[in-house]
């Protein structure tokens, strides 16, 4: 663990660091590869994982053999969907790809064990914005909790490499900051995505971008809001939904982002069973409150959980919930075990 923090520290720069500090980043992480190398990049497919891995990729132009971008995912959400195929991105599933074909692997935008299929892989470089996790470690690590975007770093990657990103790139970067930061209302949003982001405003096709944004259901999803309006409970300004099985976890980040801008909640609770497994989305202001932790201390010691102050996740399969035999999870069931350790 102390050698893996070290490497952090080695690795990581603050707001205030020099340019020489962002090539000797730059230069350290070339020089895990070789020429000869093919090199996998794994990430969970978001806006801003898949204009990191663009960026990444881009970074490895010339320097290796050839780069592959997998996500164990599938992309579901419109917005995300419309992003890929507007920037022609190419990417592939990681399940039908073999981790033994490729002589370097990336995880980006993650950590290993924010996923199964990432612990099962031994990861040469590892870059991200979250908390720190344990158990772990990598030859190159670069994980900047206080960035609000892996975009944002890799701007910095980009700019020390003397790279000017083409539209297609500066656009899906452009846009990774707006998603990750919430159009810079997120809590952590720095300085440096700010400059990032002032940097790609003048390359990017910001009508690209509206057209990723603005796509963002499909018809068949307004049912989920009455459901979910049905479903709503409040208690002590606190917002609770279970929407039952759904199509697409993605649709329970978009209720509870709608829940959020309601007036009167001061937490939102959104979960909804996708293929055998609870997910569990949270937000809040994160003024005195903290999703991240109330994520990991309800649902931690059954699966994935965790995230910023003002928005979290958390995902087990239903069978480690305990439930009683014929018992199935509501919104009641839900309130009951997020009152046990909400104040």
């Amino acid at each position: 663990m102390q050698k893996r923090l070290e490497k952090i520290a080695d690795n990581n720069i603050t707001r205030s660091a020099s340019k020489n500090s962002a090539i000797a980043r730059l230069n350290g992480f070339w020089s895990v590869f070789e020429r000869s190398d093919t090199v996998l990049i794994a990430i969970n497919a978001d806006p801003d994982a898949i204009a990191s891995a663009m960026a990444l990729k881009r970074l490895l132009s010339y320097r290796v053999q050839s780069v592959t971008i997998g996500h164990p995912n599938e992309i579901r959400r419109l917005n995300n969907l419309t992003m890929v195929d507007r920037l022609k991105v190419p990417m592939e599933r990681l399940h039908t790809l073999s981790a033994k074909d490729y002589s370097k692997k990336i995880l980006l935008d993650s950590q290993p064990n924010h996923l199964a299929c990432f612990e099962r892989m031994t990861f040469d470089v590892v870059i991200d914005h979250h908390p720190v996790t344990t158990g772990w470690d990598a030859a190159f690590i670069d994980i900047r909790p206080e960035y609000g975007a892996v975009s944002s770093m890799m701007v910095e990657y980009l700019r020390a490499a003397g790279i000017k990103p083409s539209v297609a790139l500066a656009t899906a970067l452009f846009y990774g900051i707006k998603v990750d930061t919430q159009n810079f209302q997120k809590h952590n949003m720095q300085i440096a995505d700010g400059i990032s982001f002032r940097y790609l405003f003048n390359i990017a096709n910001l009508n690209l971008v509206r057209k990723f944004e603005l796509t963002e259901l499909r018809r068949s999803e307004l049912r989920y809001f009455r459901t979910a309006l049905n479903e709503l409970k409040v208690s002590k300004r606190r917002a609770y939904v279970h929407l039952g099985k759904v199509s697409t976890p993605d649709i329970l980040v978009i209720i509870a982002d709608f829940f959020n801008r309601v007036e009167g909640f001061d937490w939102v609770i959104v979960s909804g069973v996708h293929v055998e497994k609870l997910v569990v989305i949270f937000r809040c202001d994160g003024y005195r409150k903290n999703a991240g932790k109330l994520a990991k201390t309800t649902f931690g010691r059954f699966g994935p959980a965790g995230g910023h102050r003002e928005a979290a996740r958390a995902e087990t399969p239903i069978k480690n919930l305990g439930l009683r035999e014929n018992q199935e999870f509501t919104t009641n069931t839900l309130i009951r075990l997020i009152t046990q350790h909400v104040k």
